[in-house]
């Protein structure tokens, strides 16, 4: 079985893959081709509940918890931003909300993304990571109550 990479090898590995290219314009052809690699998103899911907020394209984001990792499928309307969230999707998707929420997203700037988008692209990035946080932190507090009452019914019980 092969190993999972650990959630700081998966940056790591953004950061080298954008470290082959010199050229921003060849970065930009990188990300739309992780764009155009992104599976296929349902149209059935491409609802207002689910749009990212704050971003210029629209762009879609679906998520499911599954044995307590969050599972990302996205989609966008414009190549750029399919490309941007495909790359956020291919780090975090399969993570746990815990270390979701822990991550400082710092590979963003290490591969110097933000600075070489668009104020208007920039900002749906930062909605992007927002909205991706937002439903670790959301579904951390779910599990963790889960667990205290989970706790609390084992203390009342005497642990049966």
């Amino acid at each position: 079985m092969a190993d999972i990479k650990t959630l700081k090898e998966a940056e790591e590995e953004v950061v080298d893959s954008f470290s082959m290219y010199d050229e921003w314009l060849d970065k930009y052809e990188y990300l739309i081709d992780l764009g155009k690699n992104l599976p296929p998103y349902p149209e059935e899911l491409k609802t207002e509940d689910r749009l990212i907020k704050g971003c210029q394209s629209r762009v879609w984001l679906n998520y499911e918890v599954k044995d307590g990792h969050l599972y990302f499928t996205a989609d966008s309307d414009a190549i750029i931003t399919k490309g941007i969230i495909s790359l956020l999707i291919s780090v975090y998707s399969g993570r746990t909300p815990e270390e979701i929420s822990s991550s400082d997203f710092s590979f963003i700037e290490k591969i110097g993304l933000k600075e070489n988008l668009t104020p208007t692209r920039a900002n749906g990035l930062a909605s992007m990571i927002a909205t991706i946080q937002t439903v670790a932190l959301e579904n951390l507090k779910k599990s963790y109550g889960r667990a205290e009452k989970y706790r609390k019914r084992s203390l009342d019980t005497g642990g049966r």
